[in-house]
């Protein structure tokens, strides 16, 4: 595993766990926060300390260089005069001893005794405590010195003859020595200390900070434990609550706002198991109704459908109205007939009792014995149809009864609608499903009606009067029977664009879909015949 993959598989972890999860939400922000507020303060505390440990030593080191001063000036007016070489070098000495003498073996602070370049005689002896090496004087400094001839200074790294080196504040200052020349005054004093009192301040304050970090997370995952405990116990209640558990309720314990929303939650839960119920002794009364009423109409209905039938087959003798009468007679009966066979189909799937009973079948077969049903409205109505891949997608095994219905509902609802023009019926296949696919190029749907043709009853134009006489309930039912087989049947249109609807069923019942063979749009099934032909 590369870095990246590495990297982007653990963003991958932490992007789900934020999504999924309250606690690592909670826990996450309240570990940032803290961090960025612990590391805000610390920096600030740090700044502060610094400065007050510089402005301090600065303060001690310009006191310290003044008094040293002074001492050099006293111990330079009470050397006699140098006349020679050798009494320079031991008046430089004299006066850097008197300097540094305050100093200690400690070596607070180290001496340097400088000549002023181009206003002291060539070979002037110099002097300085300690192996302090003369680079630890910023250029700019010595200018300082020369040019102000007053007392300067400036923080710089201290430079040592042995290689080591400290930061430090240098102060320097301007001398004249008698029989020698311009000299200047350095003193030298190291950070060492405050560096150290730093360093100690700032592990403290970052251990200070780390345990404040897991104290605070710490109480925030025992709070969150409080707080999301009663709430993850709420979700999974209301999840078996969903699932038909109506008697699933909360704990209520104390007189919190989570008791308060236990309470409510065991309320809302009473409330709807009553409704449930109530809708359930509804539910039972419409389907037991409707279930009785078909069963009694029948009776009448086949006495009337048997009058119908004698009178048409006579309808030759009567006069052209009295035999235009018959005919609307026989037509509504069958209607009527069709509304109940109907009415009872989906008062079985209301109340749960509709069966599979599969059976293997060409699906070209199955397609051809419907267009065979529907031959002569398709001739009457002058409708063209093509027919795109059914060969390919060969035996299906389903509930034949059920997917013929289906299908005849489809073809009967795009010839309905198709105004004369072309029809396609199409199929598709994968490893996991079979789909087939009804375009028509008629008055097509209205945006949001796609969702509404399934609807018992429902009609886009209710204006518009029926070719073919239908119930009303055939895709509902059609809908239902894609259900009960463990398929989809859904549809897509633009206004005169025509329509689409596409059912897709599972190879093998019980088993699970993702997804079709065909798509569903207007433009990719119409791209997807085109590709056909």
């Amino acid at each position: 595993m590369t870095v990246r993959e590495f990297y982007q598989r653990a963003t991958d972890v932490v992007v789900q766990a934020w999504r999924k999860s309250l606690t690592f939400r909670f826990l996450l922000a309240t570990g940032v926060l803290t961090t960025v507020v612990v590391v805000i303060v610390s920096l600030v505390t740090l700044t502060q300390v610094r400065d007050g440990l510089v402005e301090q030593r600065q303060e001690s080191a310009i006191t310290t260089a003044q008094a040293g001063l002074l001492t050099a000036i006293r111990a330079a007016n009470s050397l006699p005069i140098a006349n020679n070489q050798a009494d320079r070098a031991a008046s430089v000495d004299a006066i850097v001893a008197a300097v540094a003498a305050p100093a200690g073996t400690s070596g607070s602070f180290e001496v340097l005794l400088l000549a002023t370049p181009g206003k002291s005689p060539t070979g002037t002896p110099e002097r300085g405590t300690n192996q302090i090496s003369d680079t630890s004087i910023p250029v700019a400094l010595r200018s300082s010195v020369d040019q102000e001839q007053s007392l300067v200074w400036q923080i710089s790294q201290l430079e040592f003859l042995d290689g080591q080196s400290t930061p430090g504040i240098v102060v320097g200052a301007p001398i004249y020595l008698s029989g020698i020349g311009q000299y200047e005054l350095y003193q030298l004093f190291p950070l060492s200390q405050e560096i150290e009192t730093l360093a100690l301040t700032s592990s403290s304050i970052a251990w200070s900070g780390l345990v404040m970090i897991v104290a605070l997370i710490v109480v925030a995952l025992f709070l969150t434990r409080q707080i999301i405990g009663p709430i993850r116990q709420a979700a999974e209640s209301a999840e078996r609550l969903r699932s038909g558990r109506l008697t699933e309720r909360l704990a209520v314990r104390g007189e919190d706002e989570l008791a308060r929303l236990a309470d409510s939650f065991n309320q809302m839960a009473v409330s709807l198991q009553e409704q449930i119920r109530q809708l359930e002794r509804v539910s039972k009364v419409q389907q037991r109704f409707v279930s009785d009423v078909s069963h009694e109409l029948r009776t009448p209905l086949t006495t009337i459908r048997m009058a119908s039938e004698l009178l048409y087959a006579s309808s030759d003798d009567f006069d052209p109205s009295t035999a235009r009468a018959v005919e609307l007679l026989q037509q509504q009966s069958e209607r009527f007939e069709n509304l109940l066979n109907d009415l009872l189909e989906i008062s079985r799937i209301d109340a749960g009792t509709a069966k599979v009973e599969l059976e293997e079948i060409h699906l070209l077969d199955l397609v051809e014995r419907v267009l065979d049903s529907l031959s002569t409205v398709i001739e009457r109505l002058e409708i063209d149809l093509e027919l795109m891949g059914l060969e390919e997608v060969g035996i299906i095994h389903c509930d034949v009864r059920r997917t013929e219905r289906i299908v005849r509902n489809l073809i009967s609802n795009a010839i309905e609608h198709a105004q004369g023009q072309l029809v396609v019926i199409a199929a598709g296949s994968n490893d996991q499903s079979i789909a087939l696919s009804v375009r028509d190029y008629g008055v097509g749907l209205q945006p949001g009606e796609s969702s509404l043709v399934f609807n018992r009853f429902w009609r886009a134009d209710p204006s518009r009067q029926r070719t073919l006489g239908g119930t009303g309930l055939g895709l509902a039912i059609s809908l239902e029977d894609a259900r009960v087989q463990g398929g989809w049947l859904d549809a897509d249109g633009v206004p005169q664009g025509g329509a689409h609807f596409r059912l897709t069923l599972p190879r093998a019942v019980g088993n699970e879909i993702t997804d079709s063979p065909l798509p569903l749009s207007i433009a990719e099934i119409d791209a997807w015949i085109g590709g056909l032909r």
